[in-house]
């Protein structure tokens, strides 16, 4: 393995990790019928009125719509008799090897079914059967393909173009029984032709051939059975480098190949690139040869986990908010006790929290980069959670957090969130908004000012502001302290937006100023929602589909299904007029 050790390793900028998808066709010949018959498997139900145990099966029925289904109840009896005319049939009939035949029958289900569901009706469910098969020949690549562990969704496709026998395909038996004889679970064979199909197309000999290439390098036949089962495309070529040198790399580490077996998960296929262009990778970042082996052997999902893939995301994460390579190799020198997958799902849900409480883009930067460890160690609650618990805005989180990252430890999964404190800044502005709504006429310490100061956003200052920017434009200021108090929200938008508003619905749609008097709330939605509502009852108004003095908040407030049923379908066209100003209004 020596000189293995020495061939170049390709640049890490330049490996990368494909998959190709093979168009194997999915015509096969017709079984039995032009027709096939799709089937989902019911959990299974015991009844306890009989002493024969059945199992439901669900079916669709052929000559029934895609959504309506039959239930088929078949007995263990009936199975167990199907099951033997089918091995009969296989192995005295087609003269398939007896080992092979019966895996085929007893571990076909989907297949038996389909089977059983073409003569369900007759008595003698084991003679029915075999005197089925004298006059339809089966696919004898359906159920084989399942006794190797596919799905009928997955053989489906795979399932060879003109053939019907098994023994018309004397490579794909004999490679099969090579895989078999080598001790690799017929089950799990349907995997590795899956992965690697080439496979069962070599020629006598070849298959054997690298099988013992592997064993020479010192590799055990149990130990390449679970590499084979976890990796087909190493029976792929020659034998396949970078197996070889990741394996070669964590046995210098001190690593013994029973550890590697322990660390691989079963239905997981590896890429054994990726995983060697990883530890070159973190080679590069300056770990040491002890410093990699020590964190391999704590951590063994940083190269295990999806062959390094998560890693890699982690990696690319950090890059992507300017974390320098020494940052990022401190970090999984001091890497916790946590799935790499874990870590990374923890650290962009907090980069999402910092977003959402509207972190400047360098601050999230800068938090990412010093607290990376933190960040990733954190399971933190839902943003709105926080808020409501902590019983603070976004303004002073964000301050929280900037001031000291080390508080997002408290806010975690499980943890008990008290509300913090009201801050200066908070007193001083709950003062502002008390003087404000007492120079408006509210009852001190009354409940309808204490409602009014819960809902309003802002200081004293900004909320004088946005009153007077109302009274400028028309009203008096006993009206607007009247739609204050029926719609105290309208004062949490801006100056700017509440002035936009107002002009909108007086000089675009013509309504009087007066009418926001009625409705105030009218200001709370926003300017494409009232144009809508108002152009589409206007239209209605016109056709004398609807009251014509409908009140503004039955126009503007109501939910758009009731719109929709009360006013709008009361007319054949509606429908298409409110769809058709819907794409107007909204596409502006």
């Amino acid at each position: 393995m020596t000189h293995l050790a020495k061939l170049r390793i390709p640049s890490i900028l330049k490996w990368v990790s494909s998959n190709i998808s093979e168009n194997l066709g999915s015509s096969k010949w017709t079984l039995w019928h032009s027709r096939t018959f799709p089937m989902a498997q019911n959990p299974r139900y015991y009844s306890t009125k009989r002493t024969v145990q059945t199992e439901n099966f669900e079916l669709l029925d052929e000559t029934s719509s895609a959504n309506c289904k039959k239930v088929v109840k078949f007995s263990l009896a009936t199975r167990k008799a199907a099951q033997a005319a089918l091995l009969d049939y296989l192995y005295s009939t087609r003269s398939i090897q007896f080992v092979d035949a019966e895996n085929m029958s007893k571990n076909s289900p989907h297949f038996l079914e389909k089977l059983l569901k073409r003569v369900e009706n007759e008595g003698d469910i084991g003679r029915a059967v075999s005197r089925f098969f004298r006059y339809h020949p089966i696919n004898e690549f359906e159920p084989f393909f399942e006794s190797m562990g596919l799905k009928p969704s997955e053989y489906d496709p795979i399932l060879p173009r003109n053939l019907m026998f098994l023994s018309d395909d004397d490579l794909l038996l004999e490679n099969y029984h090579v895989l078999c004889n080598y001790g690799i679970a017929r089950k799990k064979i349907g995997m590795i032709y899956k992965v690697a199909k080439e496979v069962f197309r070599y020629d006598s000999g070849v298959l054997s051939s690298k099988l013992k290439a592997y064993e020479e390098l010192g590799l055990s036949q149990s130990t390449m059975i679970k590499f084979i089962v976890h990796s087909p495309y190493l029976l792929i070529g020659n034998v396949n480098l970078e197996f070889v040198l990741v394996l070669e790399k964590l046995k210098s580490f001190g690593m013994e190949i029973s550890w590697i077996e322990q660390n691989l998960l079963d239905g997981i296929t590896y890429n054994w690139r990726q995983m060697l262009g990883l530890l070159c990778l973190f080679r590069k970042m300056g770990c040491s040869e002890e410093q990699l082996a020590r964190l391999i052997i704590e951590h063994p999902g940083i190269i295990f986990e999806g062959s390094g893939d998560r890693t890699l995301s982690l990696i690319g994460f950090l890059s992507k908010f300017g974390s320098t390579v020494n940052q990022m190799r401190l970090l999984f020198l001091q890497f916790p006790q946590i799935q790499v997958g874990k870590f990374v799902l923890n650290l962009r849900q907090c980069f999402l929290f910092l977003n959402e409480i509207e972190m400047e883009v360098t601050e999230v930067g800068k938090i990412v980069c010093t607290h990376a460890l933190l960040l990733g160690s954190c399971t933190l609650k839902k943003t709105n959670s926080l808020l409501s618990n902590l019983n603070v805005g976004k303004k002073r989180l964000r301050k929280l957090v900037l001031e000291n990252p080390q508080e997002l430890k408290n806010w975690v999964l499980g943890t008990k969130v008290e509300p913090l404190p009201e801050s200066g800044e908070e007193l001083k502005s709950k003062l502002q908004r008390s003087k404000f709504l007492l120079n408006l006429g509210f009852a001190e310490n009354s409940e309808q000012m204490k409602s009014a100061i819960k809902v309003f956003r802002g200081n004293g200052v900004e909320l004088q502001e946005r009153f007077n920017c109302i009274v400028k434009a028309g009203l008096n200021k006993k009206d607007v302290f009247g739609m204050i108090k029926v719609s105290p929200q309208i004062l949490n938008q801006k100056k700017d937006v509440i002035q936009m508003k107002i002009d909108f619905f007086v000089n675009d749609l013509g309504y009087p100023l007066s009418s926001l008097v009625k409705f105030p709330s009218c200001l709370s939605y926003t300017m494409q929602r009232v144009e809508l509502r108002l152009s589409m009852y206007n239209w209605l108004k016109d056709q004398g589909a609807v009251d014509p003095k409908l009140a503004l908040s039955t126009i503007i407030a109501s939910s758009e299904k009731f719109f929709e049923e009360q006013y709008i379908n009361h007319h054949p066209s509606g429908p298409q007029v409110w769809q058709d100003l819907k794409k107007k209004i909204y596409s502006v």
